[in-house]
């Protein structure tokens, strides 16, 4: 992505303290890992992408080892394993992320990454209701399930994947109802997050519709 390659002297600082979260929220596929890396890379923040926890999880979890113990001793290398966007590592984060246990084991991980000195761009499902509710900054992305089906779809079969299309939808369709619905840290909008809804907008007009909405609320480091 262009973005993620910006030259370091046009990054923006934002705000005047060492920590600045920019929280951002969403459902599977809407947009908002690749809005956040392109975020990140504007404004010269450091960025994780919270999901790849859980997946890490799950793929430890699909080789044998308990999600409990699989939490505990998650690294950050961890995070770089091969296949963990594959669709099979993808259910099973998502049955490990309904689990108290393993969600408390990785809560602190990511309150300590969101406020490092330098400032930090979060995205997942719960970064501005529970894991950094005081975040400076909180987006939430979405789209409609058939549109994030189709670009799931799409990776999928770019990966080598068998599936269709349907059976994409439908696991989209099923996830978001275990995360909107789970008991602990559902999937919500935090009342202060601006909304973009990516259904109809191309990626660079989603990234520009964001950072259009972080420099609204620091128009002085950014006029």
């Amino acid at each position: 992505m262009k973005a993620e390659q910006a030259d370091r002297n046009d990054r923006k600082p934002l705000g005047t303290g060492t920590a600045f979260t920019i929280a951002i929220d969403g459902p599977a596929a809407a947009g908002k890992g690749s809005i956040s890396r392109a975020i990140a890379a504007h404004y010269g923040l450091a960025h994780l992408d919270t999901g790849l926890l859980y997946r890490a999880v799950g793929a430890q979890v699909l080789s044998g080892s308990d999600p409990l113990r699989a939490a505990e001793n998650l690294t950050v290398d961890d995070l770089q394993a091969d296949g963990l966007r594959s669709a099979e590592v993808s259910q099973a984060a998502a049955e490990v992320a309904v689990m108290p246990e393993v969600r408390a084991e990785l809560l602190e991980f990511q309150r300590r990454f969101a406020r490092r000195e330098g400032g930090a761009v979060l995205d997942g499902r719960d970064i501005g209701t529970v894991i950094v509710p005081q975040a400076e900054v909180k987006l939430f992305v979405t789209a409609n399930a058939e549109v994030r089906a189709g670009r799931r779809f799409k990776e999928l079969v770019a990966s080598g994947a068998e599936t269709t299309f349907e059976q994409v939808l439908q696991d989209v369709i099923a996830r978001d109802a275990r995360d909107s619905s789970r008991a602990t840290a559902p999937m919500v909008a935090a009342q202060d997050a601006v909304l973009i809804d990516t259904s109809e907008l191309s990626l660079s007009a989603a990234i520009a519709q964001a950072i259009a909405a972080i420099d609204k609320e620091f128009p002085d480091e950014n006029s």
